[in-house]
């Protein structure tokens, strides 16, 4: 599996975090923290908005390094993506994702 499928199978490479972030792009991380401030409710900010990928090394954004429970429960299980899990098929969280991005389980296969 990629080093850049995330946890719950969605694809980092594809998260407007990351690509703020691989490319430097300041209005990108000003639109994508516009947006997600208004989906979440919440004070999110352009500098808030740098990501390296939820499963490389290096910065992640608040929500990924500390706030998502997928990610949470992956480390605490020792598995590599939920793809691992043998509760996959019936993980609530994984099932909230997939329902927003069907190919999320695509990945993990």
């Amino acid at each position: 599996m990629r080093k850049m499928i995330g946890y719950c199978g969605l694809d980092c490479e594809k998260c407007d975090a990351y690509l703020a972030t691989l490319h430097d792009d300041q209005e990108l991380r000003e639109r994508t923290a516009k947006l997600w401030a208004e989906l979440n409710d919440a004070p999110i900010l352009p500098e808030h908005i740098n990501c390296e990928g939820c499963r490389a090394d290096g910065v992640k954004t608040v929500y990924c390094e500390s706030l998502c429970h997928i990610r949470q429960c992956a480390l605490k299980k020792g598995m590599a993506t939920c793809g691992d899990c043998p509760d996959i098929e019936t993980c609530q969280e994984l099932e909230e994702v997939v329902s927003n991005s069907p190919e999320a389980l695509e990945n993990l296969k």
